[in-house]
């Protein structure tokens, strides 16, 4: 695939969503090449379709009728559907001969059923889930990305997780690995983050607190998982995340255990990882074998990292390793993110990745 004269024709689909947002602005940061941009609302209502030339700066609505998927030659999904536009069916009815590549950051690809109805996302044997800065030192063996489906981006607590897990055993064999994940309000969207402000207000002013995304009390408060009303995301992600934990990892590492909790941060993902490894790894060791490209790992002298400072950066900050005081050969982990910058991030990356592969 090569861009035109002035870059690719890229379709964002749900701009208006946290990560939409997120993703738009890095692609109009201008590092990756953008001849026209169309952005499509998944949100409730009429949906909109401007489609945008940004050396031009002009705009001009179409129909979704109007739009076929082989003029396009990215298509990003920021957000869940509830049902697929015109060029995402005609895409998919086109199989692997379709000419748009679709990235999909929040969910495990797409299915359509016989009567052309789109029943919600599916985990396609022919997806990808892919982490370009890890796939480039760790890459799959047999595995041809360029004639996946879809590909998938993978979700940030994937892409730290597995950070830390292939970097240490690329050094030291691992027998297993517990991995908890604190999901922050921002994994439901613009309403949890919204619900959670409101909650915080209401308890501090004595009122009632709003629980229609969570279906229970989240601020000043935690939560295994959602209450029974609760309409987050939450109560899906778990399973993603194990798929594509499974998906990436299986068969090179132990595909950790997996525990998620929701607690009361806006923003951000934070990982508590703790790997068995075969035999007695000191602290030093195995702060040298993380240390690389997106990774930064804290001296103990410092204060541990918090999910405040890592806002904007796609970078992983880790806190200084620790052994199990029960376990010798046990390694405990901290690790923080920002869930936005980061998956946008991962996007962008994994979309110039495929550019490249298809150059070479």
């Amino acid at each position: 695939m090569k861009p035109g004269k002035e870059g690719y024709r890229i379709a964002v689909v749900g701009a208006s969503s946290l990560l939409g947002k997120e993703l738009m602005s890095i692609l109009e940061q201008g590092k990756f090449p953008v001849s026209r941009l169309l952005t499509f609302e998944a949100e409730d209502g009429e949906p909109e379709l401007p489609i945008i030339d940004l050396s031009h700066a002009s705009a001009a609505v179409v129909d979704d009728g109007q739009i076929n998927e082989a003029e396009l030659d990215f298509t990003f999904l920021a957000a869940r559907l509830k049902e697929l536009p015109s060029f995402l069916k005609s895409w998919h009815q086109k199989g692997n001969a379709a000419r748009s590549l679709v990235i999909d950051l929040v969910g495990d690809g797409l299915v359509v059923d016989a009567a052309g109805d789109y029943p919600g996302p599916a985990f396609g044997a022919d997806d990808r889930v892919g982490i370009p800065f890890l796939d480039h030192r760790f890459p799959i063996a047999g595995l041809h990305t360029d004639a996946a489906h879809i590909h998938i981006s993978a979700h940030p607590a994937v892409i730290a997780i597995s950070s830390l897990m292939l970097r240490l055993a690329a050094r030291f064999p691992l027998k297993s690995a517990v991995a908890q994940v604190f999901c922050s309000a921002s994994e439901s969207g613009s309403r949890g983050v919204e619900e959670l402000q409101r909650q915080t207000v209401n308890i501090l002013s004595f009122q009632s607190v709003p629980e229609e995304i969570f279906g229970a009390q989240l601020a000043f408060n935690l939560l295994s998982r959602l209450g029974k009303s609760g309409k987050g995301e939450m109560t899906t992600l778990e399973t993603r995340l194990h798929r594509q934990l499974h998906h990436y990892l299986g068969g090179r590492v132990p595909v950790p255990s997996l525990r998620l909790l929701t607690v009361p941060t806006f923003y951000s993902v934070a990982v508590s990882l703790y790997v068995e490894t075969a035999e007695r790894v000191t602290t030093e060791a195995a702060t040298a074998a993380l240390t690389g490209e997106r990774i930064k790992v804290r001296k103990a002298n410092l204060d541990a990292p918090t999910p405040v400072e890592v806002t904007g950066s796609s970078d992983i900050l880790v806190d200084s390793i620790s052994h199990d005081a029960e376990h010798p050969n046990g390694l405990w982990l901290w690790a923080v993110a920002d869930n936005l910058h980061l998956a946008a991030t991962n996007a962008v990356e994994l979309a110039a990745s495929l550019r490249e592969q298809a150059r070479a």
